[in-house]
């Protein structure tokens, strides 16, 4: 059975470097991984690419064929895309039936909030058999202002519900939010969406006149009461780790590495449905790495990762003066057998 996400998310929130990093990290893992493009006006991918949109259509084409701007020739080309369903489809079956496929879409909210084009090839891939989770990245930068973090909450909110799919929300690149400001609350207030009439002041001070409408879009998102999110610092370790988590435990699936059977059942349970207990489970620890005490931790990364190159050029040298102490083998030719030699 194939397993797949579909990364979608606004313009500048890090859906290629998402991949590029999650492509780095299965092929450490020795994970199957498969990124497909399908965004047309992507020219130059940072990831090796099992299948792209390009071959099929670009942007460029759309919009000197057909006189379109960008985002009417990005919304033509998705149309065109599942018109031609087809193409995707042979493709993904060349892949293998066990493939875990990472779908990089378009930066265009319209895609994944009103437009169905995208929705109707999710769905023809999950009849398919595709085991699909939809990862939208929002950059951690909006939760700096109220207005910009509800704006964030609607536009999530929405994708969810037209997308049909299990759903993870994530604040990208939160490894840079100190450099936007310093937060009003606790990352925990953010990711956790807590009660949200404490952005009340400063949604009245910032835009006086929509007070109102803020409230009442407040309430919406409260009464739906559907939306959290994930943080995410693609270049930590720690952190797409905890997110292959989430989304593995999502969708359904569970790892095992070649030549390694399966555990009993109650051990695979207990990592499909148990608590998650790495460190970028606890939102705390996440602020604490990356808000209150970034340049400690850095420094002590930088710390490790001296002594781990230390450690390696040791052993490798090490290696090279047991090589050359060694005493080379001296070759003894078989002797004669004279028993069986005539006289």
């Amino acid at each position: 059975m194939p397993f797949g996400e579909v990364v979608v998310g606004s313009p500048g929130s890090g859906k290629s470097t998402y991949a590029y990093g999650k492509h780095q990290l299965f092929t450490a893992l020795e994970r199957p991984i498969s990124v497909v493009n399908l965004d047309p006006a992507n020219d130059a991918l940072p990831y090796p690419c099992a299948i792209d949109i390009s071959e099929l259509i670009t942007l460029q084409d759309v919009m000197d064929e057909h006189a379109l701007g960008p985002n009417g020739a990005m919304l033509f080309c998705l149309e065109h895309l599942e018109a031609n369903f087809d193409w995707l489809e042979q493709r993904l079956v060349e892949l293998g039936e066990n493939a875990y496929v990472v779908f990089d879409l378009p930066g265009q909210v319209e895609l994944s909030t009103n437009h169905d084009s995208l929705r109707n090839i999710v769905r023809r891939l999950v009849k398919l058999g595709f085991r699909l989770c939809a990862v939208h990245l929002c950059d951690a930068h909006y939760v700096t202002t109220a207005a910009n973090y509800v704006a964030v909450l609607l536009l999530s909110l929405r994708a969810m519900m037209q997308l049909e799919l299990p759903h993870i929300n994530v604040l990208s690149k939160v490894d840079l939010i100190t450099k936007y400001g310093e937060l009003e609350f606790n990352l925990d207030f953010y990711t956790e969406v807590q009660d949200l009439s404490y952005l009340s002041n400063s949604l009245q001070q910032s835009a006086p006149r929509f007070a109102e409408l803020n409230q009442r879009i407040c309430s919406l998102i409260e009464d739906y009461s559907l939306v959290g999110f994930e943080t995410l610092a693609v270049e930590d370790k720690e952190s797409m780790l905890h997110l292959t988590r989430v989304i593995d435990r999502a969708t359904g699936y569970i790892f095992t590495p070649k030549g390694t059977a399966y555990g009993d059942a109650y051990a695979m349970f207990t990592t499909a449905a148990g608590p998650l207990q790495d460190p970028g489970a606890d939102v705390h620890a996440v602020q604490e790495r990356w808000v209150d005490h970034r340049a400690e931790y850095d420094e002590f990364e930088k710390g490790q990762w001296r002594r781990e190159g230390e450690a390696l050029r040791a052993a490798k040298d090490r290696e090279e003066r047991d090589r050359k102490s060694k005493p080379k083998g001296i070759r003894i030719r078989n002797p004669v057998d004279t028993s069986t030699v005539q006289t």
